[in-house]
């Protein structure tokens, strides 16, 4: 059953609206929801010694929850904040020690975990371009830029962006006021400088946008632009198109997407797109087994392999092991259609896939969205799994179109791409582009 406050109100619809407006005031009604009462969430506190904490900010997997197969569970909310750096020329190593001790402080406030808090800081190459001095190949990076012949999407072009996750929203919005100077203190425990003092926070989409991932969550939130009136999303779908991504087997490792080598070994880079989603057709016009046909493949369609949102298929969505991706020519032939995750699955080095997704689904300005975040070893990496996405090859059939019958491509708009650095932990701070 559904938690709910003395008012009536689902607990986690306006946990996820409280984090969606922002500010003190939000941030004052979550902690009360979510901090008081016999059902008080205990937030565990941090640690004093940030050795004992991962050398790459992207080290997450170890501090995740699992699901009853030993899936990584995503935090169920999410916060992305754009950074601009407020100073003139390149920052001072005074500045640096600022930042790092506001992201010490949040360490020692939140634990390093889903229950606590999960945060990295990423730098854009207009950030670095501040540098006579210039990225090291190894660094992985490159320039957004679009990613299909079909798409003209915007370009983040801050400085940085930090990525808040933790199943609490309170703990988002509190991390949020802490590092923008609004709090003295998070989770009882002093916050010794603020980012604030460093960087500007724009306050506005797209500048900050917020998400959610879990079962109920998309259900509860569908009364947006993109999701029909008259479709009940599945209570059990942790996103909006109704199925679970992020099987084990089908995401990269960390250590595979790991940087090996160079001033920047131990970090990682990150890519997030804003996509807008447009989900009547998807609702309306396919059934079942169309959607499992183009969200995985054919086979598993007319086979009836997926039940509800997939949790079913265990530690791996199964095309691989279904021969779909040796079989998407014929696929394409016989069915008119292919899947998405039969396209992607071919995006791999070594038998491994290239990324690890972190995306969560958003009804930031009230439309039905996803803010599609990835960590891979260089964005190149990025891009080759995008490509294999388009199915471009395919198009030599005449049912496929480069988005029709062509995975998921026909409802998902890309509108926003931002490429980062993500930095090993020891540089994390208004880093130089060749760091010592």
């Amino acid at each position: 059953m559904t938690a709910r406050d003395n008012r009536g109100i689902p607990r986690r619809e306006f946990v996820k609206s409280a984090v969606a407006i922002g500010g003190t005031a939000a941030l004052a009604a979550c902690l009360d929801r979510e901090r008081s009462g016999d059902d008080a969430a205990a937030i565990p506190t941090g640690t004093d010694d940030p050795t004992s904490l991962p050398r790459g900010q992207h080290s997450w997997n170890e501090f995740l929850a699992t699901d009853a197969h030993g899936n990584d569970v995503a935090p169920r909310h999410h916060l992305l904040l754009s950074l601009d750096y407020a100073g003139d020329g390149t920052p001072s190593s005074d500045e640096r020690e600022t930042v790092e001790v506001a992201l010490q402080s949040l360490e020692r406030a939140f634990e390093w975990s889903n229950e606590g808090l999960l945060f990295t800081v990423g730098y854009s190459p207009a950030y670095f371009a501040r540098f006579d001095d210039e990225l090291p190949d190894s660094a992985g990076m490159a320039d957004p830029k679009a990613l299909s012949p079909f798409e003209e999407p915007e370009f983040d072009t801050n400085d940085a962006v930090v990525h808040l996750a933790s199943d609490h929203g309170s703990v988002v919005l509190e991390a949020e006021e802490a590092l923008k100077g609004s709090r003295d203190e998070a989770n009882g425990v002093e916050m010794d400088a603020h980012l604030g003092d460093v960087f500007d926070f724009p306050d506005d989409f797209p500048g900050r946008r917020t998400g959610f991932v879990g079962a109920g969550l998309p259900a509860e939130h569908q009364d947006v632009a993109g999701i029909p009136d008259d479709v009940d999303i599945d209570e059990e779908s942790p996103l909006f198109m109704g199925f679970k991504s992020g099987f084990k087997k089908n995401q990269a490792s960390e250590d595979f997407v790991t940087i090996p080598d160079g001033p920047f070994a131990g970090g990682t880079t990150q890519h997030v797109s804003r996509i807008r989603l447009r989900l009547d057709d998807w609702y309306t016009e396919n059934d079942r087994e169309e959607n499992v046909a183009k969200m995985f493949c054919p086979a598993h369609a007319k086979e009836g392999k997926v039940e509800g949102a997939g949790d079913n298929l265990g530690t791996s969505s199964g095309v691989e092991e279904a021969g779909c991706v040796e079989s998407i020519d014929d696929d394409a032939r016989n069915y008119g259609k292919i899947g998405h995750t039969q396209k992607t699955a071919a995006a791999r080095e070594d038998g491994s896939p290239l990324i690890i997704r972190r995306d969560f689904d958003s009804t930031d300005k009230d439309e039905a969205g996803l803010h599609f975040l990835a960590v891979q070893r260089s964005i190149a990496d990025f891009e080759k799994t995008r490509e294999a996405m388009n199915g471009t090859d395919q198009t030599k059939h005449p049912t496929i179109r480069q988005r029709v019958n062509n995975g998921i491509l026909e409802y998902t708009f890309v509108k926003r791409r931002g490429n980062f650095l993500l930095p090993p932990r020891a540089h994390r701070a208004l880093p130089e582009p060749n760091p010592q």
